[in-house]
């Protein structure tokens, strides 16, 4: 049998080696802050490339994966903890990596029946020269989180966006670039094999990028979404479809884009460990359906396994 929370000892993970590390930090403080008034101990560890040295001094009985972005988010740290056979939450190690890499994850969503855009991986040399595909289109990482790295190119602009080609640019040499999909911004939490409900993003800078996220007034969230229950419904059922079809565990989100006056429904990408912060999705709608932060933090941890 597995023992309470209150005598359970949860490492959380936090922090990490991506560019999406001060949000990390966020959810892994607010994770972090619940399970203590949960009644369990725990031990903060913000996570560096020693961070099995410091699991095995810590000796947790479960690590809450509050990482967010590569290395985090795609594998990596899955690998570890399975190494170390400790119980982890979140996805296990191939779907973090499937999910992680947008080009092979489409692959699989499209095989499974969802409706992924079009578009595909290129130079991001080639991509800062010229355009690609017509605009209007988006430009992003391949294997980030967070929209960290996206670009959006209206119709009409005369040059592709050139910070791609800079010798700054470190989120690798090939970029994903699909055609921009007009709509409403959506998203779905899945816990388990349950979707919980669709929620309406609606950005103040007029694109949902990585300010729109985490920002004070950035974004501002509509639960539900104002949208036909048929579409709701189906967008839950799709978001469902993609958790299973990546072979994910634990909680998911997926983010879609939903075009009114076509009636396309397209999901542009799954989220294997989302955010836990106070302005983000997954707890927003965990509340919405009467589950407290407390009590979707406990279900999180009770998930936990290895050999995910």
């Amino acid at each position: 049998m597995t023992k309470p929370l209150s005598d359970r000892h949860v490492a959380v993970l936090m922090g990490g080696l991506s560019p999406e590390r001060e949000v990390s930090l966020v959810s892994g403080r607010e994770c972090a802050d619940a399970l203590e008034r949960l009644g369990a101990k725990v031990t903060r560890i913000d996570a560096g490339r020693d961070v099995a040295e410091q699991l095995t001094k810590a000796g947790p009985d479960v690590v809450f994966n509050a990482l967010h972005g590569e290395w985090g988010e795609d594998g990596c740290v899955q690998g570890v903890l399975e190494t170390l056979a400790i119980p982890y939450t979140h996805s296990g190690v191939l779907a973090s990596a499937l999910a992680m890499d947008k080009a092979k994850a489409k692959s699989v969503l499209a095989a499974a029946g969802v409706t992924v855009p079009g578009g595909g991986l290129y130079d991001r040399h080639e991509v800062a020269r010229r355009h690609v595909i017509q605009p209007p289109y988006v430009v992003k990482p391949n294997a980030q989180g967070s929209s960290v790295g996206v670009f959006l190119v209206f119709e009409g602009a005369n040059t592709p966006p050139q910070e791609v080609g800079a010798d700054s640019w470190t989120f690798g040499e090939e970029v994903m670039v699909e055609p921009y999909i007009a709509g409403k911004e959506l998203a779905v939490a899945v816990r388990g094999t349950e979707a919980l409900t669709v929620t309406e993003i609606v950005p103040t800078t007029g694109f949902y990028d990585y300010d729109a996220k985490y920002a004070d007034g950035g974004s501002s969230h509509v639960v539900p979404a104002p949208i036909p229950d048929a579409v709701a419904e189906e967008a839950k059922r799709l978001a469902v479809k993609a958790h299973a079809a990546l072979g994910c565990r634990g909680m998911t989100r997926s983010d879609f884009r939903y075009d009114p006056d076509k009636g396309d429904l397209v999901l542009l990408e799954v989220n294997t460990q989302p955010g836990m912060t106070p302005t983000s999705l997954a707890p927003e709608q965990a509340q919405h359906m009467g589950i407290s932060f407390e009590e979707l933090v406990r279900w999180i941890v009770e998930d936990a396994s290895t050999g995910r």
